[in-house]
């Protein structure tokens, strides 16, 4: 069972003043910066690679058990239930593949989960997705709860929308589904939401986004349940229990190491490890409760200039992900004017998404404002 986290260690202007990116930045949904503690990171690595100096390249390989007991910190998960991966869709992958049964999922999440439920149907024939209708894309555990037939094994969700900022009621729906699987997709939350992951059996993310860890990382982190009920199809030399299984092939590791196909990046491990040992020290609930203040700021601008928020109002409904949606006419208007006041986001489907993080600037906000004056100066004309 996982395991309850510990007091934060860190304070909240600790982990502030390690934002380092221009005033304007409000895309962590698409990347986040790295951080200065895992850039550091990354640099100190780099140099003992490039130098490989005598007994140096030991480090390496503890970089491994390092980011498993820190993402074990933040999650409660016990360290031998995570596994490193490489990136959010490579975990829903293994995830999908080593399932049997049916799985309930909505078809408009972002395209990893249902594109890994077909490709899996359609390779081993043993997986059945089934078509979740959502409430206005909402997925919430009433609709779930209508739509779930008793052959159902697992229900899969995103903990946040990535396209409307929702932030799903992961108790609701653990009540709602009982003892079938639960797999999350965590990336537009992990990192900034207190979410209760100990009602999930999967957790799959990435670190590039609200981690600020950079691309090649990200984690699976699996149930006692999920590990006795999965599968692990794609299960390489390195995920038995042998670190070199010569000359015959021993059967899968017990622990969440059977889902490696091969040794992971020992630097990316080093910058995954170096932001969640920041976001462990400094609490989930400190950091989602700087996001919630920012996130509240920028709704209130966006009602004063009268610009449509089309994402979630309430703060038990979202994360970090405030979504704008202006007329047709005036998306790239609206577009426009963010990009000439140095404010980067993101325009996609008819909407504009800004990303909120713990940091974000009163001088990003101010420069969100002038945008938005000239934006409504524009419109009215």
């Amino acid at each position: 069972m996982p395991r309850r986290r510990g007091p934060s260690t860190v304070t909240i202007e600790d982990f502030q003043a390690g934002f380092d990116e221009e005033p304007g930045y409000l895309d962590y949904a698409r990347v986040g910066p790295l951080s200065r503690s895992v850039l550091e990171e990354s640099t100190a690595f780099g140099l003992v690679l490039e130098r490989a100096r005598h007994g140096s390249m030991d480090a390496f390989g503890e970089q491994d058990a390092r980011m498993r007991a820190a993402a074990s910190a933040v999650t409660g998960f016990p360290a031998d239930h995570v596994v490193f991966q490489p990136n959010t869709s490579t975990g829903l992958m293994h995830a999908m593949f080593g399932l049997t049964g049916t799985v309930l999922l909505s078809p408009d999440e972002f395209p990893t989960l249902p594109i890994a439920a077909v490709r899996a149907q359609e390779a081993l024939h043993v997986v059945q997705p089934a078509w979740l209708e959502t409430d206005h894309g909402k997925i919430t555990p009433a609709r779930i709860r209508d739509q779930l037939e008793h052959n159902v094994a697992a229900v899969a969700v995103s903990l946040v929308d990535a396209r409307t900022g929702y932030l799903v009621d992961l108790d609701g729906i653990r009540q709602v589904i009982g003892d079938r699987l639960l797999i999350v997709d965590a990336i537009q939350g992990f990192g900034v939401v207190d979410a209760p992951w100990e009602v999930a059996d999967v957790i799959a993310t990435g670190g590039q986004k609200w981690c600020r860890a950079g691309w090649g990382t990200g984690l699976l982190a699996l149930s006692d349940r999920a590990l006795e009920r999965l599968t692990p199809v794609f299960s390489g030399f390195s995920g038995t229990e042998e670190a070199e299984p010569w000359g015959h092939v021993p059967p899968p590791a017990p622990s969440a190491r059977a889902y490696r196909v091969s040794n992971p990046d020992p630097i990316a491990q080093a910058r995954f490890a170096a932001a969640l040992e920041e976001i462990a020290a400094t609490g989930a609930g400190a950091i989602s409760a700087a996001v919630a203040e920012r996130v509240s700021r920028v709704i209130e601008l966006a009602d004063e200039f009268a610009i449509p928020v089309v994402s979630s109002r309430g703060e038990q409904e979202r994360a970090g992900i405030v979504v704008f949606e202006p007329l047709a006419e005036q998306v790239t208007l609206l577009t426009a004017s963010l990009h000439n006041h140095g404010l980067t986001a993101t325009t996609r489907l008819g909407t504009v998404r800004l990303s909120v993080h713990a940091a974000t600037s009163t001088e990003t906000l101010e420069m969100l404002r002038a945008a938005f004056v000239s934006y409504s100066t524009a419109a009215s004309y």
